[in-house]
């Protein structure tokens, strides 16, 4: 332990380390190139393993998709992903009909539950420049008592996603965004309703945090039992509860505690995770998180028998058309425009 309020600093790779009800979180960056006719790169594929393309090649990468990158149709059960887009674009498709398409600070809150498929493909929308997609990908935990809820998705759009802004003695600011959770009087909107976070005394926070160069900001303190991690992945450097913390590292806070981060010398932007732990047994095997072994192996077998829904896309990498703007349309036909 470095000292009594923070500890487990260490460097951020592909993936990076949560704690309970967090199961993991991934930043995405890829600098991709102009778009072809199909949405795809208007780039040669020639020497990626492509279907299985995670080693950043030119800047960029392919992930499991072929012709378009992104996650094409694959299953899920047991938690939530909250997909937070600051770049670019993701087009949604899944096992109920639903779909949309979201970017530019909008985020995703889907509740896999008893379980569904769904796409999750980025569409290179811009064909005479190049397409840069930022995200970040939170698996969040479900309890016990909710693993099996109806699957649901919500759009938190980006116009409706408050900002806490704050000055500190120098006059420098310090804003975050809040994706869930609250500062002060300022709430984050509504989680999906299943959801860990829908409970308040979970106390569950996603926060997007910027802070101005040489600005100080004091963490809001929240109960003593909730995990709190730090996660810093732009900027040069920041010091926290007196610790210099260099880019691209994580580190674990104490809730309770006084915490105080003061910025280097450029703008320094930092995720902030938040919540009560769930305390359960947690067993994941690829795309489903449960309880217990027999649980995963069920999993297994109700997708062979019923493959959560089916797959009413004609395509497994299904895309919106290139004109269609930012919209969600839900399984009960409801549909949401932007």
């Amino acid at each position: 332990m470095y000292n009594r309020l923070i500890n487990n600093i260490k460097p951020l790779g592909f993936t990076w380390e949560t704690r309970d009800p967090f199961l993991f979180c991934v930043h995405h960056l890829d600098n991709y190139p102009a778009g072809n006719d199909e949405m795809g790169p208007a780039a040669s594929l020639a020497g990626r393993n492509l279907g299985q393309d995670f080693t950043t090649k030119d800047g960029w990468r392919m992930y499991h998709g072929e012709k378009i990158p992104g996650f094409p149709a694959h299953p899920h059960r047991g938690f939530e992903t909250v997909t937070v887009v600051l770049n670019g674009f993701v087009d949604h498709s899944d096992s109920h009909g639903a779909a949309g398409r979201y970017g530019g600070g909008d985020v995703q809150w889907m509740t896999a539950g008893s379980g569904l498929q769904h796409a999750e493909m980025f569409p290179l929308l811009n064909q005479d420049k190049p397409n840069t997609l930022e995200l970040f990908q939170i698996w969040l935990n479900l309890p016990k008592i909710s693993k099996f809820v109806k699957p649901h998705f919500k759009m938190l759009w980006a116009d409706e996603i408050p900002v806490y802004s704050e000055k500190d003695e120098k006059g420098k600011s310090t804003e975050i965004k809040l994706i869930a959770g609250n500062i002060g009087n300022i709430s984050a909107p509504a989680p999906a309703p299943d959801s860990w976070a829908a409970n308040p005394s979970n106390e569950v926070g996603i926060w997007l945090i910027k802070m101005e160069a040489g600005a100080q900001w004091i963490v809001p303190q929240a109960s003593a039992e909730v995990n709190r991690s730090l996660y810093f992945y732009r900027g040069s450097q920041i010091t926290v509860a007196g610790i210099p913390v260099g880019p691209y590292h994580s580190l674990d806070l104490l809730a309770d505690g006084l915490v105080i981060i003061e910025n280097g010398d450029s703008e320094a932007y930092l995720l902030l995770l938040q919540a009560m732990p769930i305390n359960e047994p947690v067993l994941q095997h690829g795309p489903f998180v449960m309880n217990t072994a027999a649980e995963i192996h069920q999993a297994i077998a109700d997708y062979r028998q019923t493959q959560f829904g089916g797959w009413p896309w004609t395509r497994y990498d299904n895309v919106h058309p290139r004109e269609k703007g930012r919209f969600a349309k839900y399984a009960d036909g409801n549909i949401e425009t932007r």
